[in-house]
């Protein structure tokens, strides 16, 4: 269990700048110090390349990916409970979408086979994966039993 007086990184989700603030202040809507918006959004983050290796590496909360496409028609469907989920979860966890379109190396390099997969890292190492539509009520549900 985490001490009150814990520190922990948090990267902006506007500026990718690195924040460090005690983690009993993550529910108090801390703002990035470089650009002065909010660090959390409660909407998941379009990632790709170098930005969505940021996330993974340096933000010392859970960091949960959603791996989907445009042409995927259950990906779509979750879009809004994935979106719904990160007002639950965040800020907690880091919800982050990852286009395999896009970036497809970041598919290639995850051995991403089917999607929607949800992917979830902690300290920059993947610890559970997911492939398969879910509700937000779901996404939340799974996600937490790794993450308390």
């Amino acid at each position: 269990m985490a001490q009150s007086n814990e520190s922990v990184h948090v990267v902006c989700p506007h500026c990718d700048a690195v924040n460090r603030l005690a983690r009993e202040r993550l529910g108090e809507g801390p703002s990035c110090g470089n650009c002065s918006k909010t660090l959390f959004t409660g909407a998941p983050l379009d990632c790709a390349g170098a930005r969505f290796d940021k996330h993974i590496g340096r933000n010392d909360i859970p960091v949960l990916v959603d791996f989907w496409a445009p042409w995927c028609g259950p990906c779509l469907s979750m879009a809004p409970a994935y979106k719904q989920a990160a007002g639950q979860l965040e800020p907690a966890v880091r919800l982050l979408k990852v286009d395999t379109e896009a970036a497809q190396d970041l598919g290639a390099r995850f051995g991403i086979r089917s999607i929607p997969t949800l992917a979830l890292f902690v300290g920059g190492r993947e610890v559970a994966r997911q492939a398969g539509a879910m509700d937000a009520g779901s996404i939340v549900a799974w996600t937490r039993q790794y993450t308390r």
